[in-house]
C-alpha cells in the first residue's frame, strides 16, 4: 500500500504548519522536523514516503540532507522549499534525487497540487505515455530515482508530443548539466529561447553557464511547468537549488 506519511523539515515554524495544515486535508500523515538533524533522526525511526525540505537552513542544510537521505533511504521521494528565484545548486539536488522544487511563498493549494502529482508519479504506466504532461511526469519520476538518462529520454519523447513548449527544452538542459554535457545544455536553453524569447530561466540558465559552469554564483532556473509548479528539477553545476 501507498506510503502517505511525509515529513516536513523546514526551521521556519510558520512554513511547518502551513504545510502541514494543507497535506492534512490529503488525509496524509503528516510529522515535523525545525532542523535537518532532527529530520534525519525521525527518518530512521520511521517510514515515509515523501519529505519536504527546506534547501536552506541553519546548521545541517538541506543539501547536508539530501546527502544522507540517499545513504540511509534513498527510495523517499523529496521536494525542494526554496526561498530563492534560482535554486541555487540544481544539479546537485537533482543527482542526490530531488523530485521537485517549489518556491516560497507558495499557496496551500499550490503544495496539495504538487504533492499530488509527485505521489501520483508512481502509478504511470510508462508504456502507456502517450502525451506531454505525462512524459514530463515520468522524466521527474526518473530523476527520483538516480535515472538521468531515462529522465532525457521521457523529456525527448515529450518534445516529440509538443515541440512548441520552451519549459521541456529547459528541463533537458538542466538534464544535460547533471550529466556533463555543458555544450548540449547551453542548445537546449537556446532552444527554448528560440521558441519564447522571453521565456526567463533560459535566459537565466544560458546567462550562467556562459559565464562559466564551475562558479556557483549563480543557479539553474527550471521555471514553471504549465501548471503552474516548479518542474522536475533543474539544475546549475552548481542545480538548481531543480
Amino acid at each position: 500500500m501507498e506510503n502517505r506519511a511525509v515529513l516536513i523539515i523546514d526551521d521556519q515554524k510558520n512554513i511547518r504548519l502551513t504545510l502541514s495544515q494543507a497535506l492534512v486535508t490529503l488525509g496524509m500523515e503528516v510529522d515535523t522536523a525545525s532542523s535537518g538533524e532532527e529530520g534525519l533522526s525521525k527518518v530512521k525511526e520511521r517510514e515515509f514516503g515523501l519529505i519536504l525540505l527546506d534547501l536552506k537552513m541553519p546548521g545541517m542544510d538541506g543539501m547536508k540532507v539530501l546527502e544522507q537521505l540517499r545513504l540511509i533511504r534513498p527510495d523517499i521521494r523529496v521536494i525542494i522549499i526554496t526561498a530563492y528565484g534560482t535554486v541555487e545548486s540544481a544539479v546537485e539536488a537533482m543527482k542526490l534525487g530531488a523530485s521537485d522544487f517549489i518556491q516560497k511563498p507558495f499557496t496551500p493549494e499550490e503544495i496539495r497540487e504538487l504533492v499530488t502529482r509527485v505521489m501520483n508519479r508512481e502509478k504511470i504506466d510508462a508504456d502507456k505515455a502517450r502525451d506531454y504532461s505525462t512524459s514530463i511526469e515520468l522524466a521527474k519520476r526518473c530523476i527520483g530515482e538516480y535515472h538521468f538518462d531515462a529522465a532525457v529520454e521521457h523529456v525527448h519523447r515529450a518534445i516529440s508530443f509538443d515541440p512548441g513548449r520552451p519549459e521541456a527544452f529547459n528541463l533537458l538542459g538542466a538534464l544535460e548539466e547533471i550529466r556533463g554535457n555543458r555544450l548540449s545544455a547551453q542548445n537546449n536553453y537556446r532552444a527554448a529561447l528560440s521558441l519564447d524569447p522571453s521565456y526567463t530561466p533560459a535566459i537565466a540558465n544560458l546567462e550562467r553557464t556562459t559565464r562559466g559552469i564551475g562558479k556557483r554564483s549563480g543557479g539553474i532556473d527550471l521555471g514553471k511547468d504549465e501548471e503552474g509548479t516548479p518542474p522536475a528539477p533543474g539544475p546549475s553545476p552548481s542545480h538548481e537549488d531543480t
